[in-house]
């Protein structure tokens, strides 16, 4: 029987030269905790796809103009008492205007 986790998954994408900072942010926030561990994450690389539209302020590219971008796709667990504070922390420090942000729930086996 599947009992739901008091843990979910935060994933974001990041342009690589960012990953670093941003796995600190999400530690520093309490993200990553496992058992007498810290900072634990996990990361694949991927290519970001997207075009800037009028009136947005692009950290990568310009308006109008297709853009690729190679980024770290990084996920970490989250225990949900931490999930506001850890996403308020990786709103601030990604570098994007729009950052992507996945919170996938998780159950126990």
């Amino acid at each position: 029987m599947l009992k739901e986790s008091v843990y979910v998954k935060i994933e974001t994408a990041v342009p690589v030269a960012e990953a670093e900072r941003i796995r600190k942010a999400l530690g520093d926030a309490g993200a990553g905790k496992v058992g007498n561990y810290s900072h634990c994450s996990g990361s694949w690389i991927s290519i970001g796809r997207f075009t800037p539209l009028a009136g947005a302020k692009p950290a990568i590219g310009v308006i109008g103009t297709h853009e690729e971008v190679n980024e770290e796709i990084i996920q970490v667990l989250c225990h949900k008492d931490k999930v506001k504070d850890v996403v308020a922390a990786l709103k601030k420090a990604h570098p994007y205007e729009e950052p992507p942000i996945d919170i996938i729930p998780r159950y126990e086996v």
